[in-house]
């Protein structure tokens, strides 16, 4: 199989395509339920799938990345990890101790771009359709098969027409939020850069809102300017699919990695813990401290100091006093004394 490809890239970038067009081809029972107005989302997704294999790859390849995915995938079925899920992937429990402020931003705008892809790729890929019989009933199909029935003026009906209006009103809210914090947070301002920054924020709040624009346009104007607006719309998601991958917005798609990392983190801390060779306090698991050594011999950078110690073993704030006295010439890695905070300048 390998050689039939020029790379990993382009095997799992070709299976994945074939796994969706089966995919499409067996939800929407063999593309009858296909809605050709909406085939510029497909091509958006194609180009996103892409992309993202080739920014996944390009990681992966990395040797630290091999290391979290080969042991993180091992860890997988810990007992910690559900809850580590639902934290880091649901409840963004670990953005709650930078402040109610941003963590409410993150959950408006991640859990709207969730639940919008969540309605809107089904319905694309014809995975989720509706029919509807003479007794006013709704009924939803998921892959060919009758999921349930509901009254067609009931509220989850309601729910069902205007779950992507919902989803629009959340993202737009928390776009808000998001560049207000850029514009009066002095940290942010100084770091932060147009293209990187801001102009995610504007690609979800232009697709949000031209997207209530056609709801707007069925209800006050009585379909005027659909036609227009729908294509406006279109070529806006496409566009922020195929951006998504290459620029800040790529870290949803990544996010799940994060699981791993922590399973990695937790699980050998718990089984030894490195003592640094100036302080001797525990700052990180053995096995972390080994494999930061392995990586860095493997790139050739080597880190072995005169004392006999590699700099890998030493704490952050013992690590920073250690390069200063190479610098200085002052002998500060020798003080038997730990910085209360390792942010701390000298």
């Amino acid at each position: 199989m390998n050689r039939a490809f020029a790379s990993k890239f382009a095997m799992m970038f070709c299976l994945t395509l074939v796994a969706l067009f089966i995919s499409i081809y067996i939800g929407s029972r063999f593309f009858t339920h296909i809605d050709l107005m909406l085939y510029g989302y497909i091509v958006g997704t194609i180009a996103f799938i892409g992309g993202f294999f080739y920014r996944f790859i390009a990681w992966a390849e990395r040797p630290p990345a091999k290391i979290i995915l080969k042991k993180g995938i091992k860890l997988l079925f810990r007992k910690k990890t559900p809850q580590t899920t639902v934290e880091h992937l649901a409840t963004y429990r670990f953005i709650w101790n930078r402040g109610i402020y941003r963590w409410t931003q993150h959950i408006l705008l991640g859990w709207g771009c969730i639940l919008s892809c969540m309605v809107t790729f089904p319905l694309v890929f014809g995975w989720m359709y509706f029919t509807m019989s003479e007794n006013g009933m709704y009924t939803i199909v998921a892959f060919g098969f009758d999921l349930m029935r509901i009254k067609a003026d009931g509220f989850i009906a309601y729910l069902f027409y205007n779950a992507l209006n919902i989803t629009a009103f959340m993202v737009i809210a928390g776009v808000f939020m998001a560049l207000f914090r850029r514009i009066k947070n002095m940290q942010a301002r100084a770091e932060q850069n147009f293209v990187y920054d801001f102009l995610p924020l504007y690609l979800l709040l232009f697709v949000s809102i031209t997207g209530l624009m056609l709801t707007g346009s069925n209800i006050f104007l009585h379909g005027y300017g659909h036609p227009v607006i729908t294509l406006i719309h279109q070529w806006s998601v496409i566009i922020t699919l195929i951006y998504l991958p290459f620029g800040k917005l790529a870290h949803i798609p990544f996010r799940p990695m994060s699981v791993f990392a922590k399973n990695y983190r937790e699980h050998y801390a718990e089984q030894q813990m490195k003592t640094c060779k100036v302080c001797e306090a525990e700052f990180v698991s053995t096995e972390q401290s080994n494999d930061v050594i392995q990586v860095l011999d493997a790139n050739q950078i080597h880190f072995k100091m005169d004392e006999g110690f590699h700099l890998a073993e030493l704490c952050l704030p013992c690590r920073r006093k250690y390069r200063m006295s190479r610098f200085t010439g002052i002998p500060t890695h020798e003080i038997k004394y730990r910085e209360a905070n390792q942010n701390a300048k000298g």
